[in-house]
């Protein structure tokens, strides 16, 4: 097929460039435009990053001699000069060129049309789009949105077992230094350190779950109100790449350990069933043993796609508990983000002018 011609919002920030890196050599998507703040505009891309190219690989060689474009950028800066109904703005004006958006930003996450997915949990949620189409009065134009990168490690775990009910979960997520667009070199008073809060993340944990299980109704997505109630506390920790989530949780109907297994081994969804070109083959996987899973062994499972789980046992508070691992900025952010656009395309909503 012809490549997609893809705009990246927000290039030169940490997101941003992973954004880059997993598009390189896309069989189905050309990165062609990209765009930061008024201070990068007008530069290329590789003088913009020079010494803040955070990647493990260089910049693509395609990308490294386009010209910035001039835009409030997105994900680096949004908190320090824009508002979220600025941010809404912004990509209501993209979609209203009949430009689809698929957004990593966070303001779009609670307007009731726009649907916030995990392509292997709620797909069924891009119905909603008809919708928004006939309130922004466009035949293309649309934004999609993902979720948090923090409850990846966690929230595909439950979603697998909904079968079983979970009424009550407890969660507490150890989040990388790459979730604030940071690393060592920018951050060095998180060497050896921890800081006990994360602005906003508390809420999104307990929140954003409930409207991926939630469902579209009357042209909006309602959140589950009968959902599993959850609570969390959300911590900043010296790791770069990675969110680790310790999990409690009490089932309506309690499985054995046996059948959690069994349905966290079979889980996957429409990006498996469609062999789209980011789906991991296995999505959720269980490692036995009880140092497992590990940031520096398991982040990158299935190029950092999928999510691993350990060490689930029986609670004397709670049926069980267990411990999850998501990588924040490809699984948790721009490859999450990927993923959406390649089922959005696979099923028709994403295509050619």
């Amino acid at each position: 097929m012809e490549k997609l011609r893809v705009g990246i919002l927000g290039a030169t920030g940490m997101v941003g460039q992973r954004f880059i890196a997993l598009l390189e050599n896309h069989p189905w998507y050309e990165v062609v435009v990209v765009a930061a703040s008024p201070r990068s505009a007008g530069k290329k891309y590789s003088e913009a990053v020079e010494g803040r190219w955070k990647m493990e690989n260089p910049i693509p060689a395609g990308v490294a001699d386009l010209v910035l474009k001039n835009v409030n950028e997105v994900e680096e800066i949004a908190s320090e000069v824009m508002s979220k109904d600025e941010i809404k703005a912004i990509e209501e004006a993209y979609a209203k060129t009949e430009t689809p958006v698929v957004s990593n930003n966070s303001a779009h996450r609670w307007t009731p049309d726009v649907p916030m997915v995990v392509p292997e949990l709620n797909p069924e949620h891009f119905e909603v789009i008809e919708y928004q189409k006939k309130r922004l009065g466009t035949k293309r134009g649309f934004v999609a949105v993902k979720p948090n990168c923090s409850i990846q490690s966690y929230a595909p775990a439950l979603f697998a077992l909904k079968e079983f009910e979970p009424k009550e979960v407890v969660v507490s997520t150890y989040q990388a230094i790459s979730g604030a667009g940071k690393n060592f070199k920018d951050w060095p008073e998180m060497v050896e350190n921890i800081i006990p809060y994360i602005g906003g993340e508390e809420e999104k944990s307990e929140q954003e779950p409930l409207k991926i299980w939630g469902k579209v109704e009357d042209g909006v997505i309602k959140k589950a109100e009968d959902g599993p109630k959850i609570t969390s506390q959300c911590i900043r920790v010296p790791v770069l790449y990675g969110h680790t989530a310790t999990v409690f949780v009490n089932f309506g109907k309690k499985p054995t350990k046996e059948q959690i297994l069994e349905k966290w081994a079979n889980f996957s969804g429409e990006p498996q069933a469609l062999g789209l070109p980011s789906a991991p083959k296995q999505f959720i996987r269980y490692m036995e043993e009880d140092n497992r899973p590990q940031v520096q062994e398991d982040v990158n499972y299935e190029n950092g796609m999928g999510v691993s789980m350990g060490r689930l046992r029986e609670d004397s508070l709670f049926d069980y508990k267990f411990v999850g691992l998501s990588h924040n900025t490809i699984r948790g952010a721009a490859g999450g983000a990927v993923l959406c656009a390649e089922l959005l395309t696979a099923k028709g909503y994403i295509t050619k002018k």
